[in-house]
Parts: structure tokens; sequence; C-alpha cells
């Protein structure tokens, strides 16, 4: 009659046995995934958090702070540089005069002018030089010597032959244009991976189909970057004609204001032009970050 019971505690200890088992294997299982996502954790410390929206603004937010501190503690003499409040109230005067957009209004039309001219010309000159090795002889060649004169030496004969209107002063800006636009463009096209001409040449594709499908995305990125560098060297260019027998835009308006030593309106012209950096850089990021998408990159 007592036969059934070790068979019961038999079964007994047999389930336990599974249980514990399968207790085991659980745990291993989580602690297994627990290792996977410490190694997925320590790998991404490696690359970059999601970049903020507006991160870009710190520095000159720190900036704008620091002179402020500076500017009410002291430490910067406002004969030296004008706090930011000086160059605030003077800016309101000048919106209120009309002054500012005026000048704002033909200092940016220039600016666009030698952008678009330098570009153009520095996007062609790219392509004829990256995909043909006569016109990277050639081409290249001129470029790197142009490369090597400094646009304030160009200026004198720039005013001999354009006179001092406004096709110099558009001259110097596309000048100035076109020297980063080719080389980062003419860069990123020699960089093309020889596999994908191989792979188009294999497919029989048509030169025109090579070069929209291949040749144009590969130099997207590059392109993309030269017009970062181009759009800065435009307000730089910009800064140095429009002080040439101008007579309206912001360098004219900052040239009477020296004569004048009013610093106040000179510190304006200063804060407009970074401002017209800064955001013209953001806005050709944003560009570069749409039109990019399809590729991954660190701080993507």
């Amino acid at each position: 009659m007592n036969a059934p019971f070790p068979h019961a505690a038999m079964t007994a200890a047999y389930l336990g046995t599974v249980a514990s088992v399968s207790t085991f294997k659980l745990d291993a299982v989580d602690d297994i995934a627990a290792a996977a996502r410490d190694r997925r954790e320590r790998t991404r410390r490696l690359g970059l958090d999601t970049p903020l929206a507006w991160g870009w603004l710190l520095g000159p937010l720190l900036l704008l702070l620091y002179w402020s501190v500076f500017s009410i503690t002291g430490f910067l003499d406002t004969r030296i540089l004008p706090a930011p409040w000086t160059a605030l109230t003077a800016g309101i005067e000048l919106v209120r005069d009309g002054r500012l957009q005026a000048n704002l209004a033909v200092s940016a039309w220039r600016a666009a002018q030698g952008l678009a001219f330098g570009t153009v010309v520095g996007v062609v000159l790219a392509l004829v030089s990256g995909l043909s090795l006569l016109g990277g002889y050639v081409i290249d060649g001129l470029v790197q010597l142009k490369r090597g004169i400094p646009v304030l030496a160009l200026i004198p004969f720039m005013i001999l032959w354009f006179g001092v209107g406004e096709a110099m002063k558009v001259t110097v800006i596309a000048v100035t244009v076109f020297a980063p636009i080719y080389i980062h463009t003419h860069s990123a096209l020699r960089a093309i991976d020889l596999k994908q001409v191989e792979l188009a040449e294999t497919l029989g594709l048509r030169r025109s189909t090579f070069i929209r499908h291949v040749v144009l995305p590969g130099a997207l990125p590059g392109m993309l970057l030269g017009l970062r560098f181009g759009v800065t060297a435009a307000w730089l260019a910009l800064v140095v004609v429009e002080q040439l027998n101008a007579t309206s835009g912001i360098g004219y308006m900052i040239t009477l204001a020296r004569n004048y030593a009013q610093t106040d309106v000179m510190l304006v012209g200063l804060v407009v032009y970074a401002i017209l950096g800064l955001g013209s850089d953001a806005v050709v990021r944003v560009i570069q970050r749409r039109a990019l998408t399809w590729r991954r990159t660190l701080g993507a």
C-alpha cells in the first residue's frame, strides 16, 4: 500500500530538478541579454548622442554671455568694445531710420549675386576638370595658381578691368567663392569609388546617365561642404569690397561710422555680418542634412 509514495517522492524530486534547471536557463538567458545590452551601450557611447535642434547656438550664446558679464564688471572697457545693449540700442535706432534695412538689402543682393556666379562657375569647372584628364591638367593648375594669389592683391586689377561699380564688387565676391566650391567639388569627384564606375560600365550606362546617377550624387557631399565655405567667403569678401568707394551697404555704413567715430554703429555692422554668416551657414547645413539623408555619418 505504501509502494506509490517513493514514486511520488521521485516524481517531485524530478520536477524540482527540472524547475531548477529551467530557472537556471532563464537566469542564463537574462544574463546573456544583459551582457548584450551592456555591449550595445558601450558601443553606442563611442558615437555621438542625438543632436539638439538648436545646439549650434550654444557657442554664440556663451560668447554673448561672456561679453555681457565683462561689460557689466568693467573688465572690458566700453571705449574699446561697446556693451551688447549699446549695439542693440544703436541697431533699433538704425532700423527706425530705415538705414539698416536699406544697406542690408544692398549687401545681401551683392553677396547673393557673387555667390551664385562663383558657385555655378566652380561646379562647372570642377566637373570638366574632375571628369577629364586634359581638363584637369589645364584647369586644376590654373586654380592652384589662383589660390596662391590673395584676393586683396587682385582688387587693384579688378578696379582697372571693371571700374569701381557693382561689377567689380560682385566679381571679387564670385572669385572668392569660386575657390572653395571648386576645390571641394573636384576632390569629391576624384574620390568616387572606382567600383561604381566599373559597375556603370558593366551596365552600359550612357555618359549622361552616368553623370546624373553616379557622378552628381557622389560629388554632392563635397559640393555642399564647399558651399558652406563659399557662403562664408562671400560675406568676408563683401566686407572688403563695400569699403572701396561704395555708397551703400553694411560695409559703407561701417566706414561712414568710422569717419565719425560712431563705435556703436560700427559694432552694429559687425554684429550684422556675424549674424548673416551664422544664419547662412545654418541654412546650408539644413540643405546638406536634407539632401544627404541617404548617408549615415557620425554626426547624423
